[in-house]
């Protein structure tokens, strides 16, 4: 008997209807060879200080480092989790062979090898791999099972992961609350992610805080309806700028240069989760961990595939799917009809298997949604989905610029307009370009400048504005998203960001918990949709002086190694001694330093 586990009932039910096995048993379905179980996400986790020796019950400066020499697992305690435990102990202590249906991921990955090796399974375990539900797809990744062995380096890296959150939060969360925590009670969390996203907005709260506005003026010019500005940009002085002002009043402007360029704007980019959750965070006010839920369940749905990807590319094998895809979503059969009939665009940007791991972007599986039930938030999420994998096979918008020069005693003016000439792929989302990633800013007004002529003068209205600087803009959770994916650095050039993403802190099948947590423990707090620290995260991160412990940049190294230790670029070994000899520095540092007190400032 061949015994398969998944992740979650679910999708255990979706593997049994393919592989007919139809028979229900308590815990698992049989049939046709197979014996289908499950389990509920994690059975099993890394045992508690306590497990390892009595002595590490009680929380005590004295017991750390808290450092075993041999981690080992347990049993999650929930009776509901031990019964369907038990019934997978037999099932593979019976088997002649596993297939491990795990989610297909770092996390995933491990879930099921803690369960078989608390199991003690002795018989070949062998991979599936899908990145949808569909029946096709599930068909097509039976067929193309691999050893297990051949994942082992993803086991290790999400290993590696689960020991280096257990060795820092565990001993840095004892050493802060045993040093720090001044009510009885009180545990001050550290969290290798967790702290230095906490980091990241007390430094935003403190920059906007300790900000001191600058005035600055702008001398403009309004010639023929239009708004011409001075190309010197900032006055920084009053007199300066009254002194341009009075120089060019009663002055005749003249047009000294007419340019036009037309210009092209690509479709934008396919999802990857982040990207999802920040769309969604911007249009509807999800929360990171909403707009996951939402996705979980139209992939379990059949609707997109897998959804905790970190790439915006598909690969090339791809291509020759998308026209049954796109025929697929009927809904949508009013935008995909232009398509249909001819070859369908095959964009680098869209196209690269060299960017793909392993999994591509988010996109419909071709399934028709308006045959499964879908509540108004999921759907919302689904529309996203459908319209961006459409545009990319749309023309690329055309645009005409339109740059205006102008002169009046020396003093140059600028003014530019833009005319869209075909609307491309805009056409799927009514004509409209998207907003920026950051969600901060709106797009430019478009003006279409009246014919000018160069050479020609005429009157004008001067006019000195009195400005000022203002500060950065507190964190979304979709800007707090790109600032864990990019480590801290603000970029909206999206190649760059691609580049950046091996050093980002968190997975992006994490970053919303971690979010989360930060709400639970109270630490940050929503106001509106801007991110707030409390007075008590405020404090943490101001008695924490450990750059290792709140550095997003620091941190995200370590999340490349983890990423290299998966492609087999770094030792796990290694990792773990380094992570050993951080956490016995830290714990020294602290215990050395009694100068540091907790406090607490808004």
């Amino acid at each position: 008997m061949i015994v398969c586990i998944a992740e979650k009932p679910s999708v255990a039910r979706e593997i049994a209807k393919v592989l007919g096995a139809n028979a229900s048993h308590d815990g698992y379905m049989e049939g046709n060879g197979y014996q289908v179980t499950w389990t509920f996400g994690h059975l099993c986790c890394l045992k508690e200080p306590q497990d390892y020796c009595d002595q590490w019950r009680r929380w005590s400066l004295g017991s750390l480092p808290m450092i075993p020499p041999r981690f080992g697992i347990k049993l999650i305690d929930n009776q509901g989790y031990e019964k369907q435990f038990k019934t997978i102990e037999r099932l593979m202590q019976a088997a002649d062979g596993i297939i491990n249906c795990g989610d297909a991921g770092q996390e995933g990955e491990l879930i099921q090898r803690w369960v078989m090796q608390k199991a003690k399974a002795k018989c070949p375990v062998q991979r599936l791999w899908v990145s949808s539900l569909t029946e096709d797809a599930i068909r097509e990744a039976f067929a193309n099972l691999k050893p297990q062995d051949e994942y082992q380096s993803l086991y290790e890296a999400g290993l590696c992961r689960a020991i280096g959150d257990w060795l820092l939060g565990m001993n840095a969360t004892r050493l802060y609350t045993i040093r720090f925590a001044q009510a009885k009670g009180q545990v001050l969390s550290i969290g290798r992610v967790q702290t230095p996203t906490l980091a990241m907005i007390v430094k935003r709260h403190f920059e906007i805080k300790n900000f001191v506005p600058e005035k600055y003026w702008v001398l403009s010019t309004v010639y023929r309806g239009v708004t011409f500005s001075s190309t010197k940009g900032k006055i920084k002085k009053p007199e300066e700028g009254q002194a341009a002002l009075e120089a060019i009043r009663g002055k005749d402007f003249e047009v000294t240069m007419i340019e036009q360029k037309a210009g092209t704007e690509a479709p934008p980019r396919l999802f990857d989760l982040t990207s999802l959750q920040v769309e969604c965070n911007k249009k509807f006010s999800f929360s990171a961990d909403d707009t996951l839920k939402h996705i979980q369940s139209l992939y379990e749905k059949k609707l997109t595939t897998y959804p905790r990807v970190d790439t915006t590319f598909l690969s090339d094998d791809i291509y020759p799917r998308c026209p049954g895809i796109l025929q697929g979503i009927r809904p949508y059969a009013p935008l995909v009809q232009p398509l249909m009939g001819k070859k369908l665009k095959k964009s680098k940007k869209v196209f690269d298997s060299t960017k793909v791991t392993d999994h591509h972007a988010i996109i419909p599986t071709g399934t028709d949604p308006s045959t499964v039930d879908l509540s108004l938030a999921e759907k919302r999420v689904y529309d996203l989905v459908a319209r961006r994998f459409i545009a990319v096979f749309y023309p690329d918008c055309k645009f005409s610029t339109t740059t205006v020069l102008g002169e009046v005693e020396s003093n140059e003016f600028k003014a530019t307009g833009k005319q869209i000439l075909d609307e491309g792929w805009r056409a799927v989302f009514g004509g409209k370009s998207e907003q920026s990633d950051e969600g901060e800013k709106v797009e430019e007004k478009e003006q279409v400048l009246p014919a000018f002529e160069q050479g020609e003068k005429g009157p004008h209205e001067p006019l000195l504005t009195e400005k000022q600087t203002t500060p950065p803009k507190p964190y979304t959770e979709a800007t707090l998203l790109r600032a864990m994916e990019t480590a801290g650095k603000t970029v909206e050039n999206e190649e760059l960001r691609d580049a950046l993403k091996a050093n980002g802190i968190g997975r992006p099948s994490t970053r919303a918990a971690i979010i989360e947590t930060l709400y639970k423990r109270q630490y940050i707090s929503k106001v509106r949709k801007s991110l707030e620290p409390t007075p008590t995260g405020i404090a943490l991160i101001g008695v924490i002086q450990e750059e290792l412990l709140k550095s997003a940049e620091l941190t995200g190294q370590w999340e490349k190694k983890l990423r290299d230790i998966e492609a087999h670029r770094y030792d796990s070994h290694q990792f773990i001694d380094e992570l050993k000899q951080m956490v016995t520095q830290i714990v020294q540092q602290v215990m050395a330093d009694g100068t540091r007190r907790l406090v607490y400032q808004s």
